[in-house]
């Protein structure tokens, strides 16, 4: 990078299943917490952030510019700018990327980005041929077109859309994301036993370092009736194993297929908040910058093969830095799916698979030791529009705890395309 954009620090709400000890927070409410709760940390003023930036998919319909909500809610004043991106689930990746291309046109010197998501709170919708008969009441004047526009109405206008599952499926493709797994673990031949046993690895992965995570996390009050502090991710399961995960029935196809709920990255509600900028801004801060960005990439693929999305990703990004994966400490690769994850290293070690990505050559073999070494997605969950930030801190958090270099984060990105950052730790 011509400018080096650091990350000075970060931190992140606890990850919560949807529909869980987070759910009746907005994704508002979730960014304002481990927004607020990153700036008293830092003790920095919020008069010298330049723009707020922050990914969000399914942005609520009262906050359209969910980013402008968060940031003067946060304490940043009225009169620095804010925006909101969205590339599905690197949305929170690509808020960093945002921000390294704006400091790099001059466009300021401290951003504070992230990515917040309530998949909890993601709308009913009716369907559009209800929504005109509802118009048509609401205009009829008379009592004798009331009634007419009343009994226009059949009993499936009343049933909803979930804009959950409306988000999850790609309109290219027709398919949903569970689907594209499957299409992945048919072609790449990764057998049902292969995804639980990656799935039990998260698991296992993410409890043995819950103290670690634990750093990455601002604890934040949630509850309706009875508020209480949220403080740890709730979708670990220690014990889980392959015996329990042998008895879920495959969800997207039930006949043929292999990939269940317990391979699957969880539904979930989240927020993550990084400040970062430029040179100029190291002394504003009380400690050393967890890292800088290297290089970074977003690659387009088959909506149908969306999964696959990283390895392009990881291949321009490595090349742009000159690394190759060997120079690499830690690799986190977003777990949408396991059968997606598994089909991804395949890629980069197999040169029939590496071709079949649209490699020329594969990349090399991905140390295990090396990959998601405090668990993933599976474990810890995908809030979609937080996940690519979470990656960037997770990542920048082990190389400063274990005194490592360098790190690479990439995920798959629904819709066919993959996104992908080298990090280094100075």
């Amino acid at each position: 990078m011509k400018t080096p954009l650091y990350i000075f620090d970060g931190t992140r709400t606890p990850f919560s299943r949807a529909g869980s000890t987070l759910s009746d927070l907005t994704a508002v409410d979730l960014g304002r917490a481990a927004a607020t709760s990153l700036l008293v940390r830092c003790g920095i003023d919020p008069g010298l952030i330049d723009e707020t930036i922050f990914g969000c998919v399914a942005q609520p319909p009262d906050a359209a510019n969910i980013t402008r909500v968060i940031a003067l809610r946060s304490g940043v004043p009225k009169g620095k700018p804010a925006m909101t991106v969205n590339r599905n689930c690197a949305s929170g990746l690509q808020a960093v990327a945002t921000a390294q291309e704006k400091l790099e046109a001059g466009g300021g010197k401290l951003f504070l980005v992230g990515g917040a998501e309530s998949m909890s709170q993601m709308p009913l919708l009716f369907r559009h041929e209800a929504a005109i008969k509802f118009a048509l009441l609401n205009r009829a004047k008379t009592v004798g077109n009331r009634m007419k526009a009343l009994a226009a109405f059949r009993p499936q206008d009343f049933m909803p859309l979930l804009a959950l599952k409306l988000g999850l499926t790609d309109p290219v493709a027709a398919l949903n994301m569970g689907e594209t797994a499957e299409v992945l673990a048919r072609e790449f031949r990764i057998p049902r036993e292969a995804q639980d046993a990656f799935a039990v690895r998260s698991h296992m992965n993410a409890t043995a370092a819950q103290a670690y995570l634990a750093a990455e996390i601002s604890p934040i009050y949630a509850g309706s009736s009875k508020v209480k502090a949220v403080m740890e991710d709730n979708g670990i399961r220690a014990d889980s194993s392959l015996e329990k995960l042998a008895k879920l029935q495959p969800v997207f196809d039930p006949l043929m297929g292999s990939v269940t709920a317990g391979n699957s990255s969880q539904i979930t509600d989240g927020a993550v908040a990084l400040l970062v900028g430029d040179e100029s801004m190291l002394g504003k801060f009380r400690k050393a910058p967890l890292g800088r960005v290297v290089s970074m990439a977003f690659t387009g693929c088959d909506p149908s093969r969306m999964g696959l999305g990283p390895v392009k990703a990881m291949e321009q990004a490595l090349r742009t830095a000159d690394w190759t994966l060997d120079d690499v400490d830690i690799i986190e690769i977003n777990e949408a799916f396991a059968a997606q994850t598994l089909a991804v290293l395949k890629c980069l070690r197999d040169k029939d698979a590496a071709h079949r990505a649209g490699l020329s050559e594969p990349l090399g073999e991905v140390d295990n030791a090396k990959l998601n070494p405090q668990g993933g997605a599976i474990a810890l969950g995908h809030p979609v529009g937080a996940s690519g930030a979470r990656l960037v801190l997770t990542a920048l958090k082990q190389l400063e705890r274990r005194h490592l270099k360098r790190a690479v984060v990439s995920l798959c990105v629904g819709g066919g395309q993959g996104a992908a950052m080298c990090l280094e730790r100075s």
